[in-house]
């Protein structure tokens, strides 16, 4: 069966096309700017970058130009549409309703729909997706993959906040917590590495990129996250501010007069590292200019590398032990120096890492030593073959 994933923006659609025959990647890209007149997408075959300028006013119109490159007469990879056996969508969240990945129905959709104010930003733009390949692809069964679905097993302790109870019954306000497909993904990894069974290991799993969520992973099972109510919790992001004091909220909003938007705004796109540096939300020019003795840059990192250790020490403690600690994302796959940093201060729970092993970018690695008491691991993550996955089971039920 051959798999086409989706993730659909507000603005975008990133895509991969997946044989599910061997897991292989027959295609891949991203349309970027729908709505606008610079819109373009970029279509990778082989390697090879092929670059479409056109205008692409709606999501409708963006998948019809996917699948149109999908079946190009000079790159394309399948020969009609009726070779795509299914389409998997990722979907920010489901809320309570939906813990596991499932079959696209209409009441899926409405469900999706009802947790829109729980992801404004990105549930209405995957229900457009949806809608989308219903146009443009019939009835092609479609599946729908949660970001919040691995973490629906989080005991109530670890989801409840110590507010007024009737805010959880009234707004379902908990912690949902987010980037479970790719925590699901590398959990799923790391007892095949270590040839031991997933319910019997304790693992921490750090998703560490843009975007950045850690995941305690017990038996198999998230029992806590580092994301919470939104994926604007946890530890310090590209732009994201982590967990703050909620009083600085209020106290910012009367001292500079700032409207909930505006201070919404302050602490998903002003904050994080690009707050602290004052440089950018982009770890590769943070690094850049810390080398270069930006103190701000260098603190910017200092600051993301003592709250990643400061989870890892609470989920140690609340799992009351660890096996194995993992990276993924852009950060934790390519920067050696952030967790080499990281492990260092890890040396009470017995972890030790091996310096020539951690000098390496993207590639699964075991980087910890022989006598380290903690296995640690870089597994690149593949949220689109976790999805593929999950869609190609459900589909093939």
């Amino acid at each position: 069966m051959k798999v086409l994933v989706l993730n659909c923006g507000s603005s975008s659609v990133k895509y991969q096309l997946i044989d599910m025959e061997n897991e292989n990647v027959m295609a891949k890209g991203y349309l970027e700017k729908i709505g606008l007149p610079d819109s373009f997408l970029t279509h990778t075959v082989n390697g090879e970058k092929h670059k479409i300028e056109k205008l692409v006013k709606n999501h409708e119109e963006g998948i019809a130009l996917v699948l149109e490159q999908l079946t190009h007469s000079e790159y394309g990879v399948i020969s009609n549409l009726s070779e795509i056996g299914a389409v998997g969508h990722r979907v920010l969240h489901g809320g309570e309703k939906l813990s596991d990945s499932v079959l696209i129905t209409n009441e899926v959709v409405d469900v999706i729909r009802q947790c829109i104010p729980l992801g404004p930003l990105h549930n209405p733009a995957q229900i457009k997706g949806i809608e989308a390949c219903r146009e443009v692809m019939g009835d092609v069964p479609m599946v729908a993959v949660f970001d919040t679905a691995f973490h629906q097993t989080l005991p109530k302790k670890a989801y409840l906040y110590a507010i007024p109870y009737e805010y959880y019954e009234k707004y379902g306000i908990r912690k949902y917590g987010f980037h479970g497909t790719s925590h699901r993904f590398v959990a799923k990894r790391v007892p095949e590495l270590m040839n031991k069974p997933a319910q019997s290991l304790k693992i921490i799993t750090c998703h560490l990129g843009q975007g950045g969520s850690l995941c305690a992973v017990d038996g198999g099972k998230s029992v806590d996250t580092s994301m919470g109510f939104t994926p604007l919790a946890g530890i310090p992001m590209g732009s994201r501010s982590g967990d703050i004091d909620p009083s600085i909220v209020t106290f910012l909003m009367k001292n500079e007069n700032l409207s909930p938007e505006e201070m919404d705004n302050v602490l998903n796109k002003k904050s994080g590292k690009l707050g602290v540096s004052g440089i950018s939300f982009d770890d590769r020019d943070i690094e850049k200019a810390a080398e270069e003795g930006n103190e701000r840059a260098k603190l910017a990192i200092d600051t993301f590398v003592y709250q990643v250790i400061g989870y890892i020490g609470r989920f140690a403690a609340q799992m009351n032990g660890v096996d194995a600690i993992t990276f993924a994302g852009g950060v934790g796959e390519n920067g050696k120096e952030v967790r080499e940093q990281i492990c260092n201060s890890l040396s009470f729970l017995g972890v030790k890492i091996d310096i020539e092993k951690n000098n390496c970018r993207g590639k699964e690695v075991e980087i910890s030593t022989p006598d380290s008491k903690v296995k640690v691991f870089v597994v690149p993550t593949n949220e689109e073959l976790m999805i593929a996955r999950d869609t190609m089971e459900i589909v093939s039920k």
